[in-house]
């Protein structure tokens, strides 16, 4: 009678809420690795703050000033404004941060050569305890290329990479024409350093990205400069020669401005001065000639009225000089720098700011063009800012023309009305007020210039920094790169994160069966148990008084088998077999049969593994009979039937002799003759086979067998030979076929949950006859 059953669904319970502390518990088992990990990069951390030089921060502030107010010339000189407005803050950042400024620096403290003292943890930078200093006369492209290691053999000689030059001369090297210059005398302390030479124009846009200045906060004018470098004394020279390099341009630029006024007008007063004497000279031959002593009070109101006039127009042609000027200079279309332009009785605030930017920019130019090629970017950026401010001044100054040209225009016309009312004196006063009027005009306007000169000269004399170093470069006590708390939280974060990595990369590469979801997502085949990793020695881990975990395990697979049998009354022959070799299937038949035994249930196990054969050799019986014998029709059930020894009820029936080939040996009908003849005389029937993903011989026998158990073992069983599993479930080429999760790692991450809860269940659906 054939009889064909369905398994009822497998169910899983399971709880999410544990998923994350059985995630972790993967982890946490391997806490060791964690710890080694965890050292190994705490000395990392160690070995590498040794080798990385400190980075101290320096600041200095610094107060810019508003001129007018400082030096109390509001009236002093608010009508010839030789001094610049009121300053912008932004302005005098980017001046700070300009690339003349920072290239005097450069070159007036050699920043282009930066020295290194070498030692086990690595080079680190010196600056003033430099016992040499070297110069670059004519460098070539080697030079660039990389450093170079000086010895000092004494002190006249030193070692350039091997070579040995004289110090203190002008030498001929491969890497250029170069001096090397002692500050000290040489002594052992420092001998052999490595200089790194670079280009100018790349040490000082290198400065100006590391230099930070800003205002301290809006209502303030105080700008504060700050610089990171390995250096604090290098850094603080840095600062200082910046703020003195600042504050010498910015007195040039204002001293450009006075001197050209003051030249203007001692050019003037030379003119005036001829006049003024020729007229003099006129009026006093007239009055000799004609014998003339006084004018009448007519005369007088006249005179006086045109005087006034007369020295208005004067101060407009002034100022008109000075306009023509100006605008020929803004009409000269070439960048190259000239004499700043004289701003002589203007007072316009605005266009005296763009007098003052032209020349800040011109100079800015002509520091730049020293350095760098007509193609370059900062040079045209330059140009295009002088070509703006040009533009500027242009309409400026033709506005203000106009203005002056209209105002002149006035007082001409008023002279045509007081001529014409002098012409109704008589003549003679009418001829002696000319000539005075003419020589009041002269005498007004050598002394206007006359005062202009003094107070240019005062301004000239009295020019004064627009800025006050409130705090000079000061560098931090504690460097602020590298940070040793940060470094040694990344490091103890990488000590972490490395096995977790690695643990996560090993299970992400891992094609074994891992988890028990493994299994549940690759087959619908039930798990009808599970098995731990065996802890003892020996393969036999069950007996009457075993309380092991293992032990326990197979006693409660021993419990469901009842669940499969056909009949409670009948024998059950079960087969056991996996995919490779390994697997332990061998392990769990010969305790699964002590099990059965120890309860009086009548067992014998079948050592079918015919080219593998292993159990014999557990219980140390006798192989020259067995399967093989029989099958051949050599040897009868009693001839092979042997007693395991100390176990009533148990037997074993090793493999025998082997010849030829075991899957024609196993496809003889005497197999299904021995199964018949030990169904009579035993309550189970076990029957161990070769893995089925190598031979055939486990599908032979399977026909024979009520049950068939598949095993898979944690960490060895790979996941795609759960494809082949299915597909022999689907096609029932086994009996009842049921997993079993050997060598289990106790480890919660193996279920995701700690709540499972496992049950089986079988229908009987049809029973065919």
């Amino acid at each position: 009678m054939d009889e064909n059953f369905n398994y009822l669904p497998y169910q899983v319970v399971g709880s999410n809420s544990a998923s994350p502390r059985m995630f972790l518990s993967k982890y946490a088992k391997r806490w060791p690795w964690f710890l080694l990990s965890v050292g190994l990069m705490l000395v990392g951390a160690y070995v590498f703050l040794l080798q990385q030089q400190p980075i101290y921060k320096i600041q200095a502030s610094l107060l810019i000033q508003d001129e007018t107010k400082v030096n109390g010339q509001d009236n002093l000189l608010k009508e010839f404004e030789v001094t610049t407005p009121r300053k912008v803050i932004e302005n005098e950042v980017e001046i700070l941060r300009s690339f003349p400024l920072m290239d005097r620096v450069v070159e007036k403290l050699h920043l282009d050569a930066q020295y290194y003292l070498t030692s086990m943890f690595g080079k680190h930078e010196i600056y003033d305890t430099s016992p040499i200093e070297l110069l670059v006369e004519q460098a070539k492209p080697e030079l660039y290329k990389k450093p170079l290691e000086l010895f000092l053999a004494s002190n006249k000689v030193v070692k350039i990479n091997g070579v040995a030059y004289p110090l203190n001369q002008s030498i001929q090297t491969p890497y250029g024409r170069l001096r090397i210059v002692t500050r000290d005398q040489v002594n052992d302390t420092i001998r052999s350093l490595s200089v790194q030479v670079a280009k100018r124009s790349s040490v000082v846009d290198d400065y100006i990205k590391r230099l930070k200045a800003a205002p301290v906060t809006k209502a303030t004018s105080v700008i504060q400069l700050s610089l990171e470098d390995a250096v604090p004394q290098k850094g603080e020279a840095i600062l200082d020669q910046l703020i003195e390099e600042y504050n010498r341009m910015a007195i040039l630029n204002k001293n450009k401005v006075a001197t050209n006024a003051l030249k203007f007008i001692e050019g003037r007063l030379y003119i005036i001065s001829g006049e003024l004497t020729n007229v003099e000279q006129s009026l006093e031959s007239y009055k000799a000639t004609q014998g003339i002593t006084d004018l009448s009070t007519q005369g007088e109101s006249f005179l006086k009225t045109a005087q006034e006039n007369d020295a208005l127009l004067n101060q407009v042609n002034v100022q008109l000089a000075a306009i023509n000027d100006l605008q020929a200079y803004v009409n000269n279309q070439s960048n190259k720098q000239g004499s700043a332009p004289a701003t002589v009785g203007l007072n316009d605030p605005t266009l005296i700011t763009l007098i003052n930017k032209m020349v800040q920019l011109q100079a800015q130019r002509d520091q730049l063009e020293r350095t760098t090629s007509e193609d370059s970017p900062l040079l045209q950026t330059l140009d295009s800012q002088i070509k703006v401010t040009k533009s500027n001044m242009a309409e400026n100054i033709s506005l203000m023309k106009t203005m002056l040209l209209s105002s002149q225009q006035q007082y001409l016309n008023k002279n045509k009305i007081l001529e014409g009312e002098i012409r109704t004196l008589p003549q003679k006063e009418r001829s002696l007020m000319d000539i005075t009027r003419q020589q009041s005009i002269k005498n007004n306007l050598y002394t206007y210039l006359l005062q202009k000169r003094e107070e240019t000269a005062v301004a000239l004399a009295s020019v004064a920094n627009d800025s006050r170093t409130i705090n000079p470069a000061q560098s931090s006590e504690k460097p602020v790169k590298p940070i040793k708390s940060m470094v040694y939280m990344l490091f103890i974060f990488l000590g972490i994160l490395l096995p977790i990595a690695g643990i996560a990369g090993h299970d992400a590469l891992n094609d074994r069966i891992i988890r028990r979801t493994d299994v549940e997502e690759a087959t619908q085949i039930p798990i009808i148990g599970e098995l731990v990793k065996k802890q003892q020695s020996g393969s036999v881990v069950i007996t009457p008084n075993t309380q092991s975990v293992i032990a326990e395990q197979i006693r409660t697979l021993r419990a469901d088998l009842q669940l499969i049998r056909n009949d409670s009354e009948e024998s059950q022959v079960l087969l056991f077999t996996s995919s490779i070799s390994g697997e332990g299937k061998s392990f769990i038949s010969l305790n699964l049969g002590m099990s059965l035994a120890l309860v009086d249930k009548k067992t014998v196990i079948l050592e079918m593994d015919l080219r593998m054969p292993k159990i014999h050799k557990v219980f140390d019986i006798d192989n020259n009979r067995g399967i093989c014998d029989y099958l051949r029709n050599e040897a009868t059930l009693d001839d092979i039937l042997a007693p395991v020894p100390g176990c009533p009820n148990y037997y074993i029936i090793p493999s025998g002799t082997q010849t030829g080939n075991p899957s024609e040996l196993l496809s003889s009908p005497r197999l299904k003759q021995l199964i018949h003849e030990l169904r009579e005389s035993f309550d189970y029937i076990l029957i161990d086979t070769p893995p089925v993903g190598l031979v055939s011989d486990a599908r032979l026998i399977s026909p024979l067998a009520d049950a068939t158990f598949f095993i898979v073992r944690h960490d060895l069983t790979p996941k795609n030979h759960l494809k082949m599993l299915e597909k022999l479930y689907h096609e029932k080429r086994f009996q009842r076929l049921n997993i079993i999760l050997n060598a289990i790692d106790n480890d919660a991450s193996y279920h995701y949950s700690s709540s499972y809860k496992y049950s089986y269940g079988y229908g009987q659906m049809s029973r065919k006859s």
